[in-house]
């Protein structure tokens, strides 16, 4: 066997000894104790370094002028690498440009400043005439740490830490925090803000940031390996964003952790996102573009999401001491919506982890199509309320001439494992009257439950709420323990298994108003003598190897119970 010998051609061996801080000129050869000594930034080509443009990186003087600096030299020169050597890089809001990289070196931190500092402060929140469709934070992105719009090519990489320290999480800046609290549940309604938006809880005063990295209508971009605490509103906002790539980030955050809206071809991988106080992974598809636009062709794989205490994931303690949370618990889950005018299509979640969190969440109540989507190998622990939820609803936030009926369907679920379940919503399937959820089906799924559940709360009436914010707590004590199922067209279960750990009352599945619902080899913990199926207005109801029960093939149940 003759084995072929390549010569590298010239330039590119050149290429590579640059690269690799080898010198080109033979002339200027430097003695390997001067390479050694060269700056972490030789390693890129056409890297502008931010000490070079006047960074202190000391934590006390403001570097946000020189990082700017730094990223419109790199522009004017075609694009390039801005380069944070180990440091604390105090900072204002950093305005990215096309074809810029910003690389975050070990030991570097970029630290959002405050306002009250008094030697500066974020950009304004630009105008924006849709704002009564969507809370404060989706419609605004340059009252940001970093923000970019109308951009491509561009890179946030490193493995660097963001702190958002001077960022906050929600409005009212000049009031106390018991007029902020008074001000919690206060909506002003009216014709030109027929939602209540903008709420003045959320609306945050001109010259304070409230996202740590704010993307709008940009292309080709890529996230990588840095972490981000404490990150505002919202650690990532990317809205109208084409062309995403989200890998191997640390995230640890007081309010959502990455709020992907209206996006196309996104892949989020190898991430952990800590945030107790509120979404962790988040879908959305606002109307803060002024135009329904869906999130599509989405994958979300091998990622961790939690609710810990704030801090106490990067710091490695994993902390659950915090009980002030809203609804009483911790949030840090994977969800689609509320936001939901544009719909969500053809997005694959797969190999995820949810530890002490709320469950995943699929709503769409805004108009949208929330279709075509395969959720697999997830496993859960601790959760503290729904472990699944798929709502369809019709709140229709948008403009009324553009509004059309949401629809919920070909959702698959598969190999689930879900341990110390919340005891009192069980897994909530609803739509509501008149439009069904439709053609969902789940294979391989075990739930375990704490249980407990009571004779009086398997005779609960949940209400419609059809217009509500969708939320697992909405419609109060599920009366059935495993599964509550309502208003929905074409149902599969195949290999599910349902229990608790505590004697609950309640049966585990209940149908109403279901249209075609296949059981296949189920089984499900029930008190002695309890049923496992309750039926209020079931058509083409059918069970096959389901334990305890023998094989059924119901056209039409007004009411029973199996």
């Amino acid at each position: 066997m003759k084995i072929r010998s390549r010569t590298l051609p010239v330039s590119l061996l050149l290429a590579v000894l640059t690269v690799s801080g080898w010198p080109q000129d033979p002339n200027k050869v430097a003695s390997s104790k001067d390479r050694l000594a060269a700056p972490p930034s030789a390693v890129f080509t056409n890297s502008f370094d931010v000490r070079v443009f006047g960074a202190k990186g000391d934590g006390k003087a403001l570097d946000s002028p020189a990082i700017n600096q730094a990223i419109e030299t790199a522009a004017a020169k075609g694009g390039g690498t801005v380069f944070f050597p180990p440091g604390t890089y105090r900072s204002f809001s950093i305005r990215l440009k096309s074809n810029i990289t910003l690389y975050f070196d070990q030991g570097s931190t970029l630290l959002a400043a405050s306002p009250n500092d008094g030697d500066g402060k974020y950009d304004e929140p630009e105008p924006n005439p849709w704002s009564k469709y969507q809370d404060f934070g989706h419609t605004h992105w340059h009252n940001s740490l970093i923000w970019g719009e109308n951009l491509e090519n561009v890179s946030i990489l490193g493995p660097g830490l963001i702190w958002g320290k001077g960022l906050v999480r929600s409005g009212g800046q000049s009031r106390n925090q018991a007029q902020n609290d008074a001000l919690q549940d206060v909506k002003t309604v009216t014709p030109e803000t027929p939602f209540g938006y903008p709420n003045p809880r959320d609306t945050v005063e001109t010259g304070w940031g409230n996202k740590a990295i704010s993307l709008k209508l940009c292309r080709n971009v890529i996230i990588r390996d840095v972490s981000i605490l404490e990150g505002g509103h919202f650690a990532i906002l990317a809205t109208g964003v084409d062309n995403l790539t989200i890998d191997n980030l640390k995230i640890d955050t007081n309010r959502d952790g990455i709020d992907i809206d209206a996006c196309r071809h996104v892949r989020i991988s190898n991430t952990t996102v800590n945030s107790p106080f509120d979404d962790a992974i988040c879908l959305k598809s606002s109307h803060g573009l002024g135009f329904a636009r869906a999130t599509e062709n989405v994958t979300i794989t091998n990622c961790s999401v939690s609710g810990y205490d704030v801090g106490t994931f990067l710091d490695g303690t994993y902390k659950r001491e915090y009980n002030r949370y809203s609804h009483s618990s911790p949030t840090g889950r994977i969800k689609f919506g509320t936001e939901s005018n544009g719909g969500f299509k053809n997005i694959t979640i797969s190999n995820c982890v949810f530890d002490y969190s709320r469950g995943l969440a699929l709503e769409t109540v805004d108009g949208g199509l929330l279709e075509d989507v395969t959720i697999s190998n997830i496993t859960m622990r601790d959760v503290v309320n729904a472990p699944i939820f798929l709502r369809l609803g019709k709140r229709n936030r948008g403009p009324k001439e553009t509004l059309t009926e949401g629809k919920l369907r070909r959702v698959m679920l598969s190999n689930f494992v879900i341990y110390n379940a919340d005891p009192k919503y069980g897994s909530i399937i609803s739509g509501v009257p008149g439009n069904d959820i439709e053609d969902v089906r789940f294979n391989n799924i075990r739930i375990y439950y704490q249980g407990g559940g009571t004779k009086e709360q398997a005779a609960l009436q949940p209400p419609e709420k059809e217009i509500d914010y969708p939320e697992p707590v909405m419609f109060g004590e599920i009366p059935a323990y495993g599964f509550f199922i309502r208003h929905v067209k074409g149902l599969t279960m195949t290999d599910v298994e349902v229990s608790y750990m505590k004697d609950d009352l309640r049966p585990p599945f209940m149908l109403d108003d279901v249209k075609g619902a296949d059981f296949h080899r189920v089984r499900a913990q029930r008190m002695p003598n309890g049923s496992m199926f309750v039926l209020k207005n079931v058509f083409d109801f059918t069970t096959n190897q389901c334990w305890l029960l023998p094989d059924l093939q119901l056209a039409k149940v007004d009411r029973r119970n199996l």
